[in-house]
């Protein structure tokens, strides 16, 4: 599905410079619930925005279904984050105005798609993080783990290949991190690929496989078996 090859990343010149990836190599495959971890500063979200072509790797190359990413031009890149991939971050992004349903409905009406087929996927999409009481709320009115269920509904409404998560309980207690991470599972369970990037190894556990950072380079990478 997707595969990294010495994939390097440097911020600033000279005495400036900071190497956050070093030579990094790493291959996910389709349908795969990937928890990468570390400590801070150890690479985890560069990582996930040169996987997910949020950002270009310095050096190396990223492959994403065969294709080599640093040949695509950044219309070809836009228009694969817009299809192919999705996107949750810990600031859930929701637009004050607009109520869940909307929310989750506005990039797909932006892509072009028509308004019956946004609205049906939208509805779906909630259905599928159990929030279907939820669809004429507005933001202020759902509580912080419903606000970043409506932002994962938001990612999956358009059936992205691969479903990228940095840090999304970041903002939560645990009573609302629960419910977010069971939508995770739920959606792993029904064959979404999924990449997330977390500091709580609580939540790390809930994946498939764990790949741990240091100092940018992987210094494990275990599978997991959930019952």
């Amino acid at each position: 599905m997707i595969k990294a090859q010495k994939l390097t990343k440097i911020y600033g010149k000279g005495e400036l410079e900071t190497v956050v990836l070093k030579d990094l190599d790493l291959e996910i495959n389709d349908g795969e619930f990937v928890a990468i971890i570390g400590p801070s500063g150890a690479g985890k979200s560069t990582l996930l925005y040169q996987l997910s072509l949020l950002d270009n790797p310095t050096r190396g190359e990223v492959y994403l279904e065969g294709h080599k990413t640093s040949m695509l031009s950044e219309t070809v890149k836009t228009a694969l984050r817009l299809s192919k991939l999705g996107y949750v971050f810990q600031d859930y992004a929701l637009l004050p105005e607009l109520n869940a349903l909307e929310n989750v409905m506005l990039p797909m009406y932006v892509a072009g798609m028509k308004g019956a087929d946004a609205h049906a996927k939208a509805k779906k999409a909630l259905e599928r993080v159990n929030l279907l009481d939820k669809l004429v709320n507005k933001p202020s009115q759902l509580s912080g783990g419903q606000q970043q269920r409506v932002a994962i509904a938001r990612a999956i409404a358009h059936e992205p290949k691969i479903l990228f998560a940095d840090e999304p309980t970041a903002n939560l207690d645990s009573a609302s991190a629960e419910p977010v991470m069971e939508a995770f599972i739920q959606l792993h369970k029904s064959g979404q690929t999924i990449i997330m990037v977390t500091h709580e190894e609580e939540y790390a556990s809930k994946a498939q496989r764990i790949i741990a950072l240091k100092d940018g380079v992987i210094v494990s990478d275990t599978a997991r078996h959930r019952g």
